[in-house]
């Protein structure tokens, strides 16, 4: 597995991704600050079936243009306090997170 990808390039991927599935969808957003884009719940730009739409592909990404295989949407993220779904900025924390994981058990 290729972790050789950092925080950055984790927000660019997320943002490409979010802007194909909403361009698809018909829906135009404007992003002043991207990080803070909820993504889901109250104000949130997605709904379930968007999110896990969104989530979907995101790990093709991540799988077919880096080689890295994640599973996004698990018991852990589902578990935890914040959900990694909320706002783009805990996705890329989550995936930096479980990328370091993955790289750790080699």
């Amino acid at each position: 597995m290729n972790t050789n990808i950092d925080r950055e390039k984790i927000v660019n991927i997320l943002h490409s991704t979010l802007q194909t599935y909403l361009e698809e969808h018909g829906e135009k957003v404007e992003f002043d600050e991207f990080e803070n884009t909820k993504l889901f719940g109250g104000d949130g730009i997605l709904d379930s079936i968007g999110l896990v739409s969104f989530i979907v592909e995101v790990e093709e990404v991540l799988e077919d243009e880096y080689n890295i295989a994640v599973i996004l949407a698990d018991e852990k993220a589902m578990s935890r306090r914040t959900s990694p779904f909320g706002r783009i900025s805990y996705l890329a924390d989550y995936i930096v997170e479980l990328l370091d994981e993955n790289s750790n058990e080699k």
